[in-house]
């Protein structure tokens, strides 16, 4: 006997989906059925990201996208549901960091991170969850009334980590976030969750995780190993799924077993 999860007819918006965790998201739900919509800055890469999930047999459509940007925003998620229809389903995943002390923080590199991490996720799923709502409440069209929300996090969020410590609030802030949304847009079938991926290798660290600094932390962990991409793909696809309608408000890590503080 085998389970499958099928998200044909379903529409999925994935910001940041121009390199790392946003691309592979883009795959694996493509490869699920879903037409994606690939929405990020780096619009050249986007569209290399389109072809090779069109050359799969795949529906990908690209946005151009800045969450920083509540017009950027807006006009990008009028621009999906026009080229392709309604969204189904949301994954928030654009996030910035730097590493600095807390006293060397700037005013400058606060707002750079919590712009985008914290304000962008925030509306960005706001312009999708009023459309969502207004299908749920036959004021538009939709063949599916509800939708899914999956707003990306970090471990970083759940503990404390030296150097990154504006990071970890703001991302300690999306899960804050994702349990309210979830209280509040769930009575309409509009499930809200979060993924707190632990140490995954992206073309971001790979070169920090390669050096000797890196390998250091990388036998810290508890198997002294970190993760890829692909390793949140069955997660990613179970929140997505129809069948996934009692998982709401859920804070999941994905961390390999890192014991939070």
């Amino acid at each position: 006997m085998s389970y499958t999860i099928d998200l044909s007819g379903r529409v999925a918006f994935i910001t940041g989906a121009s390199s790392g965790l946003g691309t592979q998201f883009a795959l694996t739900l493509a490869e699920a059925g879903a037409a994606v919509v690939l929405a990020g800055r780096r619009v050249e890469r986007l569209k290399t990201l389109r072809a090779e999930i069109e050359a799969k047999g795949g529906d990908a459509h690209v946005v151009k996208l800045d969450v920083t940007s509540i017009d950027s925003i807006k006009a990008a998620v009028a621009h999906a549901e026009t080229e392709v229809g309604p969204i189904d389903i949301l994954i928030n995943n654009s996030g910035v960091s730097v590493s600095e002390r807390l006293q060397d923080v700037s005013p400058d590199s606060f707002d750079y991170m919590f712009d985008t991490n914290v304000r962008g996720a925030f509306f960005m799923a706001q312009e999708v969850a009023k459309r969502m709502l207004a299908r749920a409440k036959g004021a538009a069209p939709g063949t599916f009334a509800g939708g899914r929300i999956v707003n990306i996090a970090s471990a970083a969020g759940l503990r404390t980590l030296p150097m990154i410590g504006v990071y970890c609030m703001s991302k300690a802030s999306v899960i804050h976030m994702t349990k309210v949304m979830a209280a509040e847009w769930g009575r309409f079938g509009i499930t809200t969750n979060a993924i707190c991926p632990g140490y995954i290798e992206t073309e971001i660290n790979s070169d920090y995780l390669r050096s000797e600094a890196g390998q250091k932390l990388v036998n810290l962990l508890p198997r002294k190993r970190v993760g890829q991409p692909k390793d949140l793909d069955s997660l990613l696809v179970t929140l997505c799924a129809p069948q996934s309608d009692f998982i709401n408000g859920s804070i999941i890590s994905a961390d390999d077993g890192v014991v939070a503080a």
